[in-house]
């Protein structure tokens, strides 16, 4: 890690559409950097494009002799297109630029001429600001003057200024430091973490002088926590893909750091993120409001990683670096390195870090290739048992080598408009059939016509929808060649690669030719295409209602909503999002009255297809966070006409509105979905939960076993008590357990439920006490009759549980203590009990433990203790029965103690 480049950083920028060009960008920036921030001309260097052929783009001499008026000769260096031509993507706006550098040692040392470490990664002469002119448009291959990287450069009619000057560069330099970790910029959040941590202060060291790593730990720690924070208020959550797991991969990176070279507590990397917030939450104010969710966040991914660290530092060292050095290599494996992130969960970026402090390297290239092979196998497994590859064939999905050959062929890529049409058959032509074996020109015949055979069939245009934005593909059937043949194809799955969309089918008998010999499908055939309409009205409810919960969503919950992953099928719909804890009841609530309310009110849902930055421009319209939008984008409103938010993009009205990018299929009013509930919400990950509705006929089957349940908990609470209580609660909880009821009222009816229990319980417990004091009072009465005898059998008719029974013992201990007593209860559900207590003179005689167990044995029950306490029990005793059990509970005292006289 240098000290000049960092994974966030402030950029200062200045722009001009149209208004100025180069020759104002360079006088004015000039004039910033040597009279305003009175920067040292002689420190300073400058670069312009130098031209390219194979662009056919000559070199900018016009930046060349603008910067000459200011700068020496030796001081204005030319270089290609790699460092001073700007493009934002293989087409769109392009132009040459012109970056400005400083020296940090400069005439301090001489006057030396340092143009030989410009572009030079030299840490001493560094790049402060670029000026980019753009004055080019990059147009798609086979369109303008050449074709290297792409299109042709066409001039634009209007030309441009961007610039882009790096903050922690120009305060270090303002302030001159050797090092942007030396400046104002950083110290405060250094402080904070020797504070945090405990140990030395920053020191700047760098290289072989930084023993341990130490400063080196402090400036990933506070770099990174810049990053985290930030790129969580604006609605990044680290996850296991695309840019959350670079963000996740950052995190760790810090918190290893952290722990290993400063030895920080778990947790230390959340309670850096105030100091982050106090530095710079007066000009981001969104750092305060989101505070705490960043926290929260960041405290879940810490505790996550930390046993996952320990495992993955213990296993690099004794294992992969013990075994380099028996072996005396310098390179960690492919497999290992694959194996310590696959298994262990460690980032490779970790591994290669570790690596480097070891003196080692790591086969990057091979890591990668486990990966793709890793990757390559999911998919293969989850696609070829979806499309019934199952027997070792390769899956029905068209990769790289397909979809060149395809291209290679001259076949245009499928026109799908028409799965926006409903009830209007399409026909379309094919023109590719891929089967596990590969592309083939004709398919069928016996074995596909006996329905065993899988086909993936491209068309030249289609009515079908297929699997995107989280909603299933339709499914249909495929005819092929009209009443003459009549040969159908069923219509399993559809998916679209580059372009193509592939139709997943299973060949079925048909035609007037031959029955299953005649099941034939062949390139160049025409086929009608049949959706499965009444399926899709069925799924295009729940994805309409998704762009309506989700809206809700933030209504209730706040604008920290952001969309993780949907689900759109038939059934239901599924939504997961951004979110610091579990949704409370009432907000639930909410959200579901919310998208019934839109329901209700019977609003429009229109779609258009408009530029991707007028739409952007529409007042409370909702993207996913990181996507990647097409240009012209289609935008689905509810509630508006789409030309209508367009009139007027800024209009806070349409902030109440569910306005969102969209390219899947909708009803056109909200009533069609007749209604909506939320089903389910639960947690998914730390910081994104989901939540489950479902709508249609699903949502009013769910809101009227809602209201029968409802009722039946309201009659057991104005009803039943006792024993017919405790049945009904019983019954209750497995209706409430076994239906689909809205999420916001089953923890309603569960608490009532659950009182309706303990009134049931408390019943019991009065009753139950009512008859240890009935037991009670004959147990005294039965003593004081009994004090002239040596020992009292007692049958107790109440039923009592064993605590209640040792009581009744205990009483009769405090009450007599020279009377050995002995009692039996049976329950209602037919166990019997027996307690007996013998006095410590009388228990060598008449031994409390063999006592019970005589008294018992006549039942099939056993007992144990000790010779002056004892205990135990029988199962399925009739009631009948009990008697039988005092009579030998009294002959057994009476023969022991007579024997004792004798």
């Amino acid at each position: 890690m240098d000290t000049y480049h960092h994974t966030f950083f402030e950029m200062l920028g200045s722009w001009s559409f149209g208004n100025y060009f180069k020759q104002e960008a360079i006088a004015w920036s000039w004039d910033l950097l040597t009279n305003v921030y009175a920067l040292p001309a002689d420190r300073l260097y400058v670069t312009y494009f130098g031209g390219d052929d194979s662009m056919g783009v000559p070199a900018d001499e016009e930046a060349r002799d603008l910067w000459l008026r200011f700068l020496p000769p030796d001081r204005v260096l030319p270089f290609g297109k790699k460092d001073n031509f700007w493009e934002m993507g293989d087409t769109g706006p392009c132009g040459p630029c012109s970056e400005i550098h400083y020296d940090r040692v400069g005439g301090t040392e001489g006057g030396r001429d340092a143009a030989k470490l410009v572009n030079a990664d030299d840490p001493d002469v560094l790049e402060i600001w670029n000026l980019v002119f753009i004055q080019y448009n990059r147009e798609a291959a086979g369109e303008g003057a050449g074709e290297e990287g792409g299109g042709g450069l066409r001039l634009l009619p209007s030309q441009h200024v961007d610039t882009g000057m790096g903050l922690e560069r120009l305060v270090s330099v303002l302030q001159n430091k050797k090092s942007n970790y030396d400046s104002d910029a950083f110290m405060p959040l250094f402080a904070a973490i020797e504070k945090e941590v405990g140990c030395r202060p920053y020191a700047g060291k760098l290289g072989k002088e930084d023993v341990g790593l130490v400063d080196t730990a402090y400036r990933v720690v506070a770099d990174h926590a810049r990053t985290l924070t930030f790129a969580i208020a604006d609605g990044a959550l680290p996850s296991n893909e695309g840019r959350g797991y670079v963000l996740r991969r950052v995190l760790r990176r810090a918190v290893r750091y952290g722990k290993q070279m400063l030895g920080a507590r778990p947790g230390f990397f959340a309670r850096l993120v105030p100091c982050v917030v106090r530095e710079f939450g007066q000009f981001y104010p969104e750092l305060k409001e989101k505070e705490g969710w960043i926290q929260e966040v960041i405290e879940g991914e810490e505790k996550g990683f930390g046993e996952m660290l320990e495992r993955g530092i213990k296993y690099f060292g004794e294992e992969v670096v013990e075994g380099l050095k028996k072996e005396g290599g310098k390179v960690v494996s492919a497999e290992k390195a694959f194996f310590m992130y696959d298994t262990l969960g460690f980032p490779v970026d970790l591994t290669r870090l570790m690596a480097l402090e070891e003196g080692l390297e790591v086969d990057v290239e091979g890591f990668g290739e486990e990966m793709e092979k890793a990757k390559q196998r999911s998919r293969d497994a989850a696609l070829r048992a979806k499309a019934g590859g199952e027997g070792g064939g390769r899956p029905l999905v068209l990769r790289v080598d397909e979809t060149a050959w395809l291209q290679a062929a001259g076949i245009q890529a499928t026109e799908d408009e028409g799965k926006y049409v409903w009830e209007e058959g399409k026909e379309g032509k094919v023109v590719a059939l891929f089967t596990h074996e590969g592309f083939k020109e004709e398919v069928g015949g016996e074995r596909e016509g006996q329905g065993k055979g899988m086909v993936g069939v491209v068309l030249d245009s289609t009515s079908f929808y297929a699997e995107a934005g989280g909603q299933v593909a339709d499914t249909g059937r495929l005819v092929v060649g009209g009443r003459e043949r009549g040969v159908e194809m069923e219509v399993l799955d559809v998916q679209v690669f580059a372009g193509y969309v592939l139709h997943i089918c299973r060949l079925v008998e048909g035609g007037r030719e031959g029955g299953a010999a005649a099941a034939k499908i062949k390139v160049g055939e025409k086929v009608a295409c049949h959706v499965d309409y009444e399926r899709r009205r069925r799924v295009a409810p729940n994805h309409t209602m998704t762009h309506v919960l989700n809206f809700a969503l933030r209504e209730v919950l706040g604008d920290q909503v952001a969309q993780r992953g949907s689900l759109v099928n038939d059934e239901k719909l599924r939504f997961d999002f951004s979110h610091g804890g579990a949704m409370a009841v009432e907000e639930m609530e909410k959200v579901e009255a919310i998208v019934r309310g839109v329901i209700e009110k019977k609003l429009p849902v229109t779609s258009q297809v408009v530029g991707l930055e007028a739409a952007k421009g529409i007042n409370g319209l909702r993207a996913v966070f990181g996507e990647v939008y097409p240009d012209p984008v289609r935008v689905i409103a509810v509630g508006e006409e789409v030309e209508t938010l367009l009139a007027s993009p800024e209009k806070e009205a349409w902030a109440k509105l569910s306005v969102e990018f969209c390219g899947g299929t909708h009803v056109r009013n909200t009533e069609e979905a007749q209604s909506f509930v939320l089903v389910e919400e639960t947690a998914v990950a730390k910081g994104v939960r989901r939540v489950t509705g479902v709508t249609g006929e699903a949502a009013q089957a769910a809101i009227e076993a809602g209201a029968a349940l409802s009722a039946q908990v309201k009659a057991a609470e104005e009803g039943p008590k006792g024993v017919e209580l405790e049945g009904k609660v019983v019954e209750l909880r497995q209706a409430l357990d076994g239906v689909l009821l809205s999420a916001s009222l089953k923890p309603r009816l569960r608490k009532r439920i659950d009182d309706l229990g303990k009134k049931a319980a408390a019943e019991r417990k009065a009753a139950a006490q009512a008859g240890i004091d009935q037991a009670l009072s004959r147990v005294k009465g039965a003593i004081e009759e009994a004090k002239s005898q040596s020992f009292l059998v007692l049958e107790l008719a109440v039923g009592l549980d064993s605590k209640a029974v040792k009581r009744l013992v205990e009483t009769s201990k405090n009450l007599a203590p020279g009377l050995a007593v002995l009692v039996v209860s049976r329950e209602d559900d037919g166990k019997a009990l027996a307690f007996a207590h013998v006095p410590p003179e009388k228990a060598g005689h008449l031994p409390a433990d063999k006592w019970v167990a005589a008294t018992l044995a006549v039942v099939g029950g056993r007992g144990g203790g000790k010779a002056e306490l004892a205990q135990g029990q029988a199962k399925d005793v009739a009631a009948d029965q009990v008697q039988g059990s005092v009579k030998a509970a009294q002959a057994f005292a009476s023969e022991a103690l007579a024997k004792s006289l004798a």
